[in-house]
């Protein structure tokens, strides 16, 4: 048996994620504020409400991220693709034009992460409606779809027909304004739900940033996307079950002594017992760190350089093996990648002068061709203009200086003189300390060792004398009866 792909339960791509983080800048864009003042627009002869300039939508982006301007426009094309922001002008086309080109919000009931099925009624409905409304005059693919639905759903194509009708008499007797809003709304709407099927199209990328699973498959709209997602899988590696349990029980073994909830805090629960010696053995840069902190180290080198008293333990080792600048390298990428935004040009700079310039102060050993990408990379500098170099440098750690490190004098010393606490008791209305957990036993064993006591009692209420007296009478010789004479 081999597990090919893992279902766990989720019915969408995890990149709905990165919606989330759009919605909540959106509702910002949105604050009366500190938001985008909209205001009424003027659009030919019609006067819409609440609109807002592509201009001032990429100015707010630019300025609230502290981004470039390229990044904020791909940011704002990325909104209008998926939904949230609409043209009035160009409804057909998706796309953030740094002008006075008038936009509007979505409302966020058609909000992508509301996961409404787009079903195919109401899609008829509209296809319906806007055929009356043009006389005919459709779309290409709006031609199609409305001929392939008319067969699909012929049961009840009346209904829509009706339903068509009835939407563009009520939209009739509404302002020209809300009228031409309402449209270019339901026009984005269904432009973002059912993008035209064409060869390098840009409009259909919500289906592949929400594509469903169906029985653990993911299902993708378009053909590019469907072969991209076909070759990924068959280069997919497949696992036994058996190996990737095995993993785990593992995995689980190694770290269950030094899992607080399974093993218990030691000296103490400090949430429990209100004793903080806990926290302060295990500080980050604590001068004499715990046995199981320093055991750790050794399970990966991951964990090792984690920790920030692990690092700086294996920088010790790394400045005898005149090696020190791999680790300082890493610490300072790391720093250009969570650090502040507006300095990352300026990191960046000092970083190449101080590790990567030819003649550099603390110059390390990286290859020409990582060397060729990152010097390209930092004419336009960003967090990750440096992941080529640091991945390099990362590997060459772990995988010839790490194994040294654990046979060394300093990682020896460091376990020898690393700290046993010692399990404290308080008097505590919750005396919860440090337990050892055990598994219940079979009900099979519990079984035999009640059929052992129960035969163990019946020996013991036993008479041995009276026993004893029945195995000598049954061993004496019978008496032959006298013979008469």
């Amino acid at each position: 048996m081999t597990v090919k792909h893992l279902d766990q339960g989720q019915h969408h791509r995890p990149r709905m994620a990165f919606l989330r983080k759009i919605e909540a800048l959106l509702l910002e864009m949105q604050d009366v504020e500190t938001g985008i003042k909209m205001h009424t627009q003027r659009l030919m002869i019609t006067t819409i409400p609440h609109a807002i300039t592509g201009h001032d939508i990429l100015e707010w982006i630019i300025q609230r991220l502290q981004i470039a301007d390229e990044e904020g426009q791909h940011l704002g094309n990325l909104m209008v693709k998926c939904g949230y922001i609409y043209p009035l002008q160009e409804p057909t086309n998706l796309v953030l034009k740094p002008d006075s080109s008038l936009y509007r919000f979505q409302t966020p009931y058609f909000w992508p992460t509301q996961q409404w099925p787009a079903e195919d009624t109401d899609y008829a409905i509209y296809l319906a409606k806007k055929n009356i409304r043009k006389k005919g005059i459709l779309e290409e693919y709006e031609k199609e779809n409305y001929s392939n639905l008319n067969k699909k759903i012929n049961h009840k194509w009346d209904f829509v027909v009706m339903q068509a009708k009835e939407q563009y008499k009520a939209g009739k007797e509404r302002k020209k304004s809300d009228r031409v809003v309402l449209d270019c709304q339901e026009k984005a709407y269904w432009l973002v739900q059912r993008p035209p099927v064409s060869e390098g199209h840009s409009n259909g990328i919500l289906s592949y940033i929400i594509s469903p699973l169906v029985d653990g498959i993911t299902v993708l709209t378009c053909p590019t996307l469907q072969i991209m997602y076909y070759q990924q899988s068959l280069m997919r590696s497949t696992v036994k079950s058996s190996v990737s349990v095995t993993g785990m029980v593992k995995y689980c073994e190694q770290y269950f002594t030094h899992d607080p909830i399974m093993s218990g805090c030691l000296p103490s629960n400090p949430w429990i017992t209100d004793d903080t010696l806990f926290w302060e053995l295990n500080a980050k840069l604590v001068e004499i760190p715990t046995k199981l902190r320093v055991e750790r180290w050794a399970f990966n080198f991951s964990e090792l350089i984690r920790d920030p008293k692990g690092r700086q333990s294996f920088q010790q080792f790394l400045k005898k093996e005149f090696s020190g600048e791999n680790m300082s390298f890493w610490e300072a990428c790391e720093d250009l990648k969570y650090g502040d935004q507006s300095k990352v040009k300026d990191k960046a700079e000092e970083i190449y002068k101080l590790f990567l310039a030819p003649g550099a102060r603390r110059w390390i050993n990286i290859d020409g061709k990582t060397m060729e990408i990152t010097v390209k990379g930092l004419k336009h500098p960003h967090r990750y203009v440096l992941d080529a170099a640091q991945t390099h440098i990362y590997m060459l750690m772990k995988k010839d200086s790490y194994a040294r490190y654990l046979k060394s004098p300093i990682y020896k010393e460091m376990l020898n003189k690393a700290v046993v606490p010692l399990e404290t008791k308080k008097s505590s209305n919750f005396p919860f300390m440090r337990r050892h957990r055990r598994s219940s036993p079979s009900p099979v064993i519990l079984r035999q060792l009640e059929e052992e006591a129960k035969a163990r009692e019946a020996a013991n209420t036993v008479d041995i004398t009276q026993v004893m007296s029945k195995l000598d009478r049954r061993n004496q010789p019978k008496q032959e009866p006298a013979k008469p004479n």
